[in-house]
């Protein structure tokens, strides 16, 4: 995918201005509420129009206003998934997935009916209507119905914003799914830093209708003015690995992360071989310049400093481990320990700290 956007909207008690080249698979934009999001979600969508500027995908013109070109939404191909999921209330749960599949040629189906049923477990939910549906049943339908219209690019606005934790919890591996099994390329926008960190590549950060950061979480959290945003989204390390084998006695799991290091977290259920993602908050980690012995933390990784962002009395640290890792120490345990960039570290964390699914 190769997005550009340049444009801005004007209302008369808010403005959003973005400009911003997008090339990578998954792509999350992030921000507070009434940062923008929506409304950039909106314009790529075709539902607002920019007030100024250009939206060009993949080198077809979606929106020039210099131009007069402004390209409709039905004629866009792009699949968006709202937060109540909008199902057609008087069909059946089969009828809404095909709404828009039947309508496409059959040489423009790129993707399945069954395929998306099998991805999305949604097989037993066919001939039910919408209203007997959960919550989190909707939402699944609903991005089914966005994947089978086979569009150039999925657009997620808040898709588990109106569902509670535990929902929420069930459906960020369905969408971690469509990301590694299915090629579109994909704009997720929340407002939980946490749930577009387990499926993007990177973040597109707005405030106040401007962007503040653009990159992987490492390189806008290296910005000292981006660090309270990223605090209050609820930033995490994400750790990707696979599940190496259990221990009940000690009611712990294994598992060897994608860098080769292995690590320790609370039993979990999944197999041997099974892929897994692990969740590790930045102020759940300790740092020491070598390892500690007699201590309970059971995971003590070496690795080397590669950057320092000072935020006041905190000091956010990027540890290089052979994948990057955030942690986040007061500045009067820095000068304690004498942090540098390039100095040798240990990054140390409790098993019960650590956090993940499948």
């Amino acid at each position: 995918m190769k997005l550009e956007i340049d444009i801005a909207v004007e209302r008369s008690a808010f403005a959003l201005r973005v400009a911003a080249r997008i090339d990578q698979r998954a792509c999350g934009i992030f921000g507070p509420s009434g940062a923008g999001k929506s409304t950039l979600l909106g314009v790529l969508a075709g539902l607002v129009r920019p007030t100024r500027g250009r939206v060009v995908l993949d080198g077809v013109v979606l929106d020039d206003v210099a131009l007069g070109i402004h390209c409709p939404v039905h004629r866009r191909q792009l699949g968006v998934v709202f937060q109540q999921g909008h199902l057609l209330p008087h069909l059946t749960v089969s009828a809404n997935l095909q709404f828009g599949y039947r309508l496409l040629h059959a040489d423009a189906r790129r993707i399945g009916l069954d395929e998306v049923v099998q991805l999305l477990e949604i097989g037993e939910l066919l001939e039910r209507s919408p209203r007997t549906l959960s919550g989190g049943q909707r939402q699944r339908v609903a991005l089914g119905r966005a994947l089978l219209c086979s569009p150039r690019l999925l657009l997620l606005d808040e898709p588990l914003a109106a569902l509670d934790h535990a929902l929420q919890q069930q459906i960020i591996p369905y969408l971690c799914r469509v990301r590694r099994q299915i090629d579109i390329p994909i704009l997720h926008v929340s407002h939980d830093l946490g749930e577009l960190l387990q499926v993007c590549d990177d973040l597109l950060l707005l405030d106040r209708g401007a962007v503040v950061g653009h990159g992987t979480l490492v390189e806008v959290a290296n910005q000292a003015a981006t660090i309270p945003l990223l605090r209050m989204g609820g930033m995490v390390n994400i750790l990707r690995g696979e599940v190496l084998r259990h221990d009940p006695s000690a009611r712990i799991t294994e598992v060897a992360l994608l860098s080769g290091a292995i690590i320790v977290c609370a039993l979990r259920q999944e197999g041997p071989g099974t892929r897994i993602d692990l969740l590790v908050r930045p102020d759940d980690i300790a740092l020491s310049v070598g390892r500690v012995s007699g201590i309970s933390l059971q995971n003590q990784l070496p690795g080397r400093i590669a950057a320092l962002a000072d935020a006041g009395d905190r000091i956010l640290v990027t540890i290089d481990m052979g994948l990057p890792m955030l942690a986040e120490i007061s500045s009067r345990s820095a000068d304690q320990l004498g942090i540098a960039v390039g100095a040798p570290i240990h990054v140390l964390f409790k098993a019960v700290a650590v956090s993940g699914r499948s």
